[in-house]
């Protein structure tokens, strides 16, 4: 069976700034990846990639059996199949939490209003938020925010999550609410690709880490690389994580 995301020698700039010079990976189905680095060593841009909000240069980069190297992939058939969470909760403020999630399952899935609000209740019992349905964004802690953002990406039913830093914002506690969430996605067998600076929840839940360090797969591994790094520059970076 073929990985579910495939990047093989990916290149990326931004005008005279290469961000990514020839990143090679892969993530099995079930597997949990996290992206580990400095600021600027790329995996943001990696995770963005894998998304097509960012058109690589170089390379070869399949997602979900999407070729995004190609320039015919068709982007609607992609997002159906890949569900992103990023730093910021990008949520409706004039919707309630049931509209904004029942959103793109009724746009992209054309569901009907009442199949579309079934998957809403569903997904928002799982992130533990079923007694949220009519709230407002503002009436809710960020962490709860977070927690819509990603029922709102399991609402499509995606083969591969994306997060990136989705709890950079959040207070201690808030963010163990969201992590909390992440994890039971992950002994539910979701497919995810992780950006974190939690490295104590990156060994505990990652199958495969991935250390960038300036554009580069510097090293990777299982969870064992966070205690027996192979490199100084990944000893370095824990140290001061």
């Amino acid at each position: 069976m073929s990985p579910v995301v495939e990047l093989e020698d990916v290149r990326k700039s931004f005008g005279s700034l290469e961000v990514l010079k020839g990143v090679s990976f892969s993530v099995e189905r079930g597997q949990v990846a996290a992206l580990i680095g400095q600021s600027g060593s790329g995996k943001s841009t990696a995770l963005r990639c894998m998304d097509r909000l960012e058109t690589i240069q170089g390379g070869r980069l399949t997602v979900c059996g999407h070729a995004l190297h190609e320039p015919g992939v068709k982007l609607s058939d992609l997002r159906r199949d890949v569900g992103i969470v990023f730093q910021g909760y990008n949520l409706f403020p004039h919707l309630t939490v049931a509209q904004n999630v029942m959103l793109a399952p009724r746009l992209v899935r054309k569901m009907s209003k009442a199949q579309a609000k079934d998957r809403a209740e569903q997904v928002l019992a799982r992130v533990g938020l079923a007694e949220k349905l009519g709230a407002y964004p503002e009436q809710l802690s960020g962490g709860q925010q977070q927690r819509v953002a990603i029922a709102r990406g399991l609402a499509m039913e995606p083969k591969l999550m994306l997060f990136d830093e989705v709890t950079s914002a959040l207070d201690p506690q808030l963010t163990g609410e969201v992590l909390r969430v992440i994890e039971q996605l992950a002994s539910e067998g979701m497919t995810m690709v992780l950006v974190t600076h939690e490295m104590e929840f990156a060994r505990r839940v990652a199958d495969r880490i991935v250390y960038m360090h300036l554009g580069k797969v510097h090293e990777s591994g299982g969870p064992e690389i966070l205690t027996r790094p192979a490199t100084p520059e990944l000893a370095r970076f824990l140290e001061a994580a």
